[in-house]
């Protein structure tokens, strides 16, 4: 690591609000990844007949724990339980429901509101929204971060194409961002994928279409003033190739201002995709998703724990995210070095 880099996160490190919410949101990204782990309607371990198995990350028929099915085991089912505890014991996750299971056992109509069963209460289907925040938040921080990441890296070599050779490329590619900036994007986006099966693959191919424009102006700025530059007209008087002066050279000096505005752009992709959600055109209807949560509470009036649960999801993550990207943005300021 460079000396500019270890000063770059020593900077980090020392806003202590930045760095706080970095490690709040390492915490929350960490547990979103374990849902399976926290929030399972399986056990995480079972030991049976001096043997060790984890429903939790493999299916098992019920004739694997003596049953007669051979379907996979319902570990609620109190027969299956009786034949577990007879020969060995089971682990259960700390909330024993996933993000599709319906409490059954609920002596009031949902939404019902929290209970020692369900900390946030269920949903209008009886699921426990807990469960279907770890879940949700998983899918959106994942979906989110792999937006960014492809976005970023469409949005770089476009920006370092323009900013290289500028001129005619420049200029038309200018062009094409302006059309492109000035298209209603959420429009776009709810038209397109009402076109389609909801599919998460489909959806993402969709929002990249139109968030890789984020980055081109900033990169295509630090390529025009460093393509100038005395190191890099003497790599082209020594007959270096336009690609390696351009992304073995230029680009590492350029990535400081891309890098601060990541998470930003993070929470640009997580918002969108909440409204697209909330609209109902993201995700499939089956998949765990906040969005979906704020409009349970939209059409569930009465249960405010599913509206509030779904805000106070959204601003804690979001909030996290900017002061985040505060953070990085003074770290690598140039003013600051």
């Amino acid at each position: 690591m460079s000396p500019l880099m270890r000063a770059r996160i020593q900077r980090f490190k020392h806003n202590g609000l930045g760095f706080f919410c970095f490690i709040v949101f390492s915490i929350i990204f960490v547990l979103a990844l374990a849902s399976e782990f926290i929030a399972n309607d399986k056990p995480i371990l079972v030991k049976y007949d001096q043997s060790f198995y984890f429903p939790a990350i493999k299916e098992y028929p019920e004739t694997t724990f003596g049953g007669v099915f051979e379907t996979e085991a319902d570990y609620k089912d109190p027969v299956v339980k009786e034949l577990i505890n007879a020969k060995g014991w089971a682990v259960w996750p700390l909330i024993p429901y996933a993000y599709q299971t319906p409490n059954l056992d609920l002596a009031v109509p949902v939404p019902s509101p929290p209970s020692k069963q369900n900390w946030l209460g269920t949903d209008d289907q009886g699921r426990d929204v807990l469960a279907r925040i770890l879940y949700g938040l998983r899918v959106s921080l994942l979906f989110g971060l792999a937006l960014t990441l492809f976005a970023s890296v469409i949005g770089i070599f476009v920006g370092a194409i323009q900013g290289y050779y500028g001129g005619w490329i420049d200029l038309i590619g200018q062009r094409i961002l302006e059309v492109w900036g000035g298209l209603p994007t959420l429009f776009m986006v709810m038209i397109l994928v009402s076109m389609f099966t909801p599919s998460v693959y489909w959806l993402f191919l969709i929002m990249l279409l139109f968030g890789w424009p984020a980055l081109v102006g900033l990169v295509r700025a630090e390529f025009l003033r460093a393509r100038n530059l005395d190191y890099v007209r003497a790599a082209r008087a020594l007959g270096v190739r336009d690609t390696t002066i351009m992304f073995r050279h230029i680009l590492p000096n350029a990535m400081s201002s891309s890098l601060s505005q990541m998470p930003f752009m993070l929470t640009a992709n997580i918002t969108a995709l909440t409204a697209l959600d909330f609209l109902g055109y993201g995700l499939p209807p089956d998949a765990a998703s906040i969005g979906e949560l704020l409009l349970q509470g939209k059409n569930n009036l009465n249960a405010p724990w599913l509206a509030l649960s779904g805000f106070f999801t959204l601003a804690l993550v979001l909030s996290l995210l900017i002061y985040i990207g505060e953070a990085t943005r003074d770290a690598f300021d140039p003013r600051r070095q």
